[in-house]
């Protein structure tokens, strides 16, 4: 059933992500902070803009964010412009920003005192998933709230799941991001191993991409970098918030991350190096005599 939508956040994830909640038949009114971004997705979408992010709330019965870290969250949703200012009683904010899980309990909290609800749902799948619809969204929160926000987040999403209350969906993305980061350093460093043995890398990826080495990583990003293609996806400047978010929880909870943090300081020497807006698979630089790479986006 259609709905009366807000997006608030139109980066590299939050503009497709917006434009599939148009196609999917749902009335979206965004904002952004650069103004532009949001005039230029009105004149691909349809859909109408805000000057604020209360603004585009106003009257919606879903409101999603995207935006760059906790002190942005907090801006767009608790701000004197910001959406509970605006928004009607039992409307449900989504947030897909990766945060930490501080921000995410406060936020539910607050919404809670304004008869709101709020989710955090931070989202996998990057660039390429964002364009084509096919998100994996890691929910926390109400349970009455996120069935009613489960069919019109299923607009840009293949894969959704409630993990728990307030909080769990981005301690569901740290340990997501946890993944990744040893993913692509064990792949970085045995695509260097080939390289330097002389193997045919092609013919090696090929073969062990069909046993256990195999991953998401290894499938969709040897070959670009072979190629010293880095302008694919999630940005290291974006990793490192992320990772750095994920090793502040650990001092909290207990966890030992040897191997994060070891990457984290991999992925330090690979901005020292310029490239801060290069893909994340660009570990691989560091392994190198010299580095290159692309351009990349942040989230929100």
């Amino acid at each position: 059933m259609a709905s009366k939508t807000a997006f608030i956040g139109l980066g590299t994830m939050g503009f497709p992500m917006a434009g599939h909640l148009v196609q999917a038949g749902h009335a979206v009114t965004v904002y952004n902070r650069t103004a532009a971004k949001a005039t230029e997705w009105q004149q691909q979408y349809g859909g109408h803009t805000a000057a604020t992010p209360a603004a585009a709330a106003e009257g919606a019965d879903f409101i999603f964010t995207c935006v760059g870290n906790d002190d942005d969250l907090r801006q767009v949703v608790a701000g004197p412009q910001g959406i509970f200012a605006s928004a009607k009683p039992g409307s449900v904010i989504v947030d897909h920003t990766t945060t930490s899980a501080i921000v995410a309990r406060e936020l539910a909290a607050a919404a809670q005192q304004h008869g709101l609800y709020f989710l955090d749902a931070p989202v996998s799948g990057g660039q390429a998933g964002a364009q084509k619809g096919t998100l994996t969204v890691m929910v926390g929160g109400d349970a009455a709230a996120y069935a009613k926000a489960e069919p019109v987040i299923r607009s840009f999403a293949a894969s959704i799941k409630l993990i728990g209350p307030a909080g769990y969906g981005q301690l569901t993305k740290m340990v997501n991001q946890i993944c990744i980061a040893g993913v692509v350093q064990g792949l970085s460093e045995g695509i260097h191993f080939a390289q330097q043995a002389g193997l045919d890398v092609a013919a090696v990826m090929e073969v062990i991409s069909k046993g256990a080495a195999s991953s998401w990583q290894m499938q969709n990003r040897w070959q670009t970098m072979v190629n010293g293609e880095f302008n694919f996806g999630f940005a290291v400047d974006w990793m490192r918030k992320d990772l750095g978010i994920a090793m502040q929880e650990a001092r909290h909870n207990g966890a030992a991350l040897p191997v994060t943090s070891l990457v984290d300081s991999y992925y330090a020497e690979v901005q020292q190096m310029g490239g801060n807006r290069w893909d994340t698979s660009s570990l691989i630089t560091r392994l190198r005599p010299s580095g290159s790479g692309g351009e990349s986006s942040p989230e929100g």
